[in-house]
């Protein structure tokens, strides 16, 4: 069965047609992620939900377990990830209530843990394409055909937060040639990379950020005055979404571990081994 896991805000478990709805905890080597995980059916997938910043949005985009996260996702067996994400816009034409498939990511946040590996066991994934083009183009397609304004491909820069930009900053990231701005992808892209697992983002602009000089300055309430506008929206890209996923994966994602690893396979430990699990075992036995 095709497995698909939604990383995002409350609510999009709330899917037309989702069956057999139940709450798992999920135990890793990393600690807790951010909640349970919502399991359920759709048609003939397989659905995982993740509130990225727990229930009642109680967890700071820096102190997101991202590790455990993603780990849970590959413990639940998912082999596709779609990440619903609240954006800034960094350009004109891309207008609040817009959603865009970036095809490309930034890491600018400064304190997150960004692998899985170290203490004794070293890999190293290759990041220049973060997404997997077989999720994102399904991903354009369902969005159109769901009815919204949608850019396919461009830049997501990810910040530290959990302060907006300034306006300086803002204008050097426009620069910078960015599409987008937010806080919470990195490192959950490049762990889901090391994870095996095929990622997309469903960006939702809800704002132009400090910048635009005819637009009010981003704030919260304008954020979630849009998000909850565009919750249905999701739903409906999500349900679009489900029935044309592949059911077999021939990108790079699927096999992103099989020449990445560079210590000598006799040098990892047994507690590495212990550690990495589920994540290493078709290459270290």
């Amino acid at each position: 069965m095709r497995i698909v896991g939604i990383i995002g805000g409350s609510g999009l478990y709330e899917l037309q047609g989702l069956r057999d709805v139940h709450s798992i905890k999920i135990e890793t080597p990393w600690g807790d992620p951010s909640d349970n995980f919502l399991v359920g059916t759709l048609d003939d997938t397989k659905m995982v939900f993740l509130p990225r910043h727990g229930r009642g949005h109680r967890i700071m985009p820096s102190e997101i377990n991202f590790r455990a996260n993603i780990y849970g996702m590959k413990k639940l067996g998912v082999q596709w990830i779609i990440s619903v994400s609240a954006v800034g816009s960094m350009k004109e034409e891309i207008a609040p209530g817009n959603v865009v498939i970036p095809s490309q990511f930034f890491d600018h946040t400064k304190r997150r843990i960004s692998t899985f590996f170290g203490d004794g066991i070293v890999a190293h994934v290759s990041m220049a394409d973060p997404v997997c083009p077989d999720l994102s183009h399904v991903l354009y397609k369902a969005s159109k055909k769901a009815g919204a304004t949608v850019h396919n491909g461009g830049i997501y820069i990810c910040i530290e937060g959990p302060q907006f930009s300034s306006r300086a900053e803002s204008n050097i990231y426009r620069n910078w040639g960015v599409d987008v701005i937010g806080m919470t992808n990195m490192p959950e892209v490049k762990l889901a990379r090391e994870a095996e697992i095929c990622y997309a983002t469903l960006a939702l602009s809800t704002d132009y950020d400090c910048w635009h000089e005819e637009h009010d300055d981003v704030n919260v309430n304008d954020v979630v005055m849009t998000l909850t506008r565009n919750v249905e929206l999701s739903k409906r890209i999500i349900r679009e979404v489900i029935p044309i996923i592949p059911d077999r994966r021939s990108c790079i994602c699927s096999n992103a571990l099989e020449n990445a690893f560079i210590t000598s396979k006799d040098t990892i430990s047994d507690e590495a081994k212990r550690r990495l699990g589920i994540l290493i075992e078709r290459y270290i036995r």
